[in-house]
């Protein structure tokens, strides 16, 4: 009977398994052989180098801008989403006044979890289309609301200023992703029973108490699941459709927001050097595998059940 329920298991996983070696275990082991390469990407033929490449990027001036701005992106961006995140549902859900020890969230809690999760309609580009018309310094809604104010001489250019290039994008990032946390935290703390919440407010517990000392524990595996999501959004095609579409260059002014997926695609199909780009695409996965892993380990803790 043993024998053939794993004989069960082989076949039914076979399938899945074998196409995800394939198409995703695969391709990894090709960029790393690529990456002793100096293959162009435009033509069949390639020499070995050895470490040519990985010794050329760790005298790049530009891979190290791009990994501080990768590493700046995935060390916030994950902190402000996933606080704004919890705080919106934690109101939309828990939040609310309490009457006769009732549960609630706050007055229009549906109308702003539509309102929240607006922005997983569109798509990252058009969202990165919209924003970077309205940060236009001359004609954009920003600035000329600014000027509407009577605040006309500070208007920045927003996209053209080095030191404020990046907090623009990831404003954008942070707007664009928020909504969907909200959503996934609503459904964790829906399924936490109600009973917690009544118990908690009968013993006198605020609001600060109450989301610090029951909902926030109930909720920790999914937080570190949104954790380790969110990061991989910031090390990845999020980071990199803004940044293409909506910066100077793009990723300028003087590479203030060039980050590691950007300069992949620079240097494999803009300036012909595939090899080079798998290089540098080895050194994003080595990041993200380890903030993945520092992520589970940080956050590992006793698993509570109710």
């Amino acid at each position: 009977m043993q024998h053939g329920k794993y004989r069960f298991i082989t076949g039914f996983l076979a399938l899945p398994l074998g196409l995800y070696l394939l198409f995703v275990v695969w391709p990894f082991v090709q960029s790393i052989y690529y990456s002793f390469t100096d293959w162009t990407g435009l033509s069949p033929e390639f020499g070995m180098i050895g470490a040519g490449n990985y010794t050329r990027m760790l005298d790049d001036p530009v891979f190290w801008k791009s990994l501080q701005h990768s590493l700046v992106l995935v060390l916030v961006l994950p902190l402000v989403t996933l606080g704004l995140a919890l705080f919106f549902a934690f109101m939309i859900n828990v939040g609310g006044r309490r009457r006769n020890a009732v549960v609630a969230g706050v007055r229009g809690s549906a109308f702003y979890k539509i309102a929240y999760f607006f922005p997983q309609v569109l798509s990252i580009a058009i969202v990165a289309l919209l924003f970077q018309f309205a940060f236009n310094p001359d004609d954009g809604m920003i600035n000329a609301t600014l000027e509407a104010v009577g605040l006309g001489s500070i208007q920045p250019d927003w996209l053209g200023d080095p030191d404020l290039a990046l907090i623009v994008v990831m404003m954008v990032l942070v707007w664009s992703t928020v909504g969907f946390f909200v959503v996934l935290f609503s459904a964790g703390m829906a399924s936490i029973p109600r009973e917690i919440y009544e118990a908690a407010l009968l013993d006198g517990a605020t609001r600060f108490t109450t989301f610090f000392r029951v909902t926030l524990p109930l909720l920790w595996d999914t937080v570190q699941s949104g954790w380790v999501y969110m990061g991989i959004l910031a090390l990845g095609a999020e980071s990199f459709a803004v940044v293409q579409i909506m910066t100077v260059g793009p990723g300028g002014p003087d590479y203030s927001t060039t980050v590691l997926p950007l300069y992949v695609y620079q240097a494999a199909f803009r300036d012909g050097q595939a090899a080079y780009a798998t290089t540098i695409g080895v050194a994003l996965l080595v990041v993200t595998l380890a903030f993945a892993a520092i992520v589970m380990r940080l956050g590992r803790r006793e698993r509570l059940e109710f």
